[in-house]
């Protein structure tokens, strides 16, 4: 049986893809194995992917010390609310931009686009003499708030193209029947844009979830930490026991897991068939 040079060419791009995943899974196995291992045998070396004695003895003690828990709810009630403020204001400008026709649309958009532009880590001091004046410093509405401002932009870009991609006619027949551009978003656009909504509240929820730079800025109060700072210090609380770090990433990992879960079927629909059938 002769082999095509396309078949040749296929069968290299799969070795390539093949090597490419087990080089990006391989951190991840090797975390959630030594997650599961008692501390003696975390610095094995040769590293095992499966362990001898596996436990969830770290997993017990990362929840349960170090006011783990209240940081996780931190985190939560800081990353869900940031996200639907996100989500919602995105969406009433992408639809604005998509459907209303004024004045310097375009320039706006344009500096929308140009935000996405400006790492982080530039904005940083301008940010915090912001917060400080007013009063969102040591606060958790402090990272809320900035949260939302910091996942505009990209939202509202993907979100735009999808408004633009509904059909006029259903709107218009709706304000023919008397809508106004309220129930016109909020009764037909929002229900047809499910699928790209479910892709900016992922990308915006694991944002939020991960952030870190900002949280370590603004928050000095233990109390009000969150989970990404909670983890660094956890780390230098117990020195070595990566283990127990270990299992307080897992345990992190799990709301984000739930959350693309959750919404995989608008997400996946979303990238292969669109909003419309």
């Amino acid at each position: 049986m002769k082999f095509k040079r396309k078949d040749f060419k296929n069968i290299i791009l799969y070795l390539i893809a093949i090597i490419g995943a087990v080089a990006m899974i391989f951190p991840f196995l090797w975390l959630v194995s030594n997650s599961f291992q008692a501390h003696v045998f975390v610095i094995e070396y040769p590293p095992k992917l499966i362990p001898d004695n596996p436990t969830f003895e770290n997993f017990i003690r990362a929840w349960t010390s170090n006011k783990f828990q209240l940081y996780f709810l931190n985190s939560s009630f800081t990353a869900t609310t940031a996200t639907i403020g996100a989500v919602i204001c995105s969406a009433m400008a992408a639809y604005a931009f998509a459907r209303f026709e004024f004045k310097g649309k375009e320039l706006v958009f344009t500096i929308f686009l140009l935000v996405l532009m400006v790492p982080d880590v530039v904005t940083i001091m301008p940010k915090f003499l912001l917060a400080k004046t007013l009063g969102l410093r040591n606060s958790l509405w402090g990272l809320i708030l900035f949260y939302i401002g910091m996942n505009i932009s990209l939202n509202t870009f993907l979100l735009r193209g999808f408004f633009e991609s509904q059909p006029r006619e259903l709107e218009e027949a709706m304000v023919i029947d008397g809508a106004n551009p309220f129930t016109v978003f909020f009764s037909l656009a929002l229900p047809l844009a499910k699928p790209a909504l479910a892709t900016v509240t992922i990308f915006s929820f694991l944002a939020n979830w991960d952030e870190f730079i900002w949280a370590l800025t603004i928050i000095d109060d233990p109390l009000k930490r969150t989970l990404p700072i909670a983890i660094y210090s956890f780390q230098g609380q117990h020195g070595t026991e990566w283990g127990l770090t270990f299992a307080a990433m897992i345990i992190a990992l799990i709301p984000v897991v739930l959350i693309f879960i959750s919404l995989q079927r608008y997400f996946t629909s979303g990238l292969t068939t669109g909003a419309f059938k």
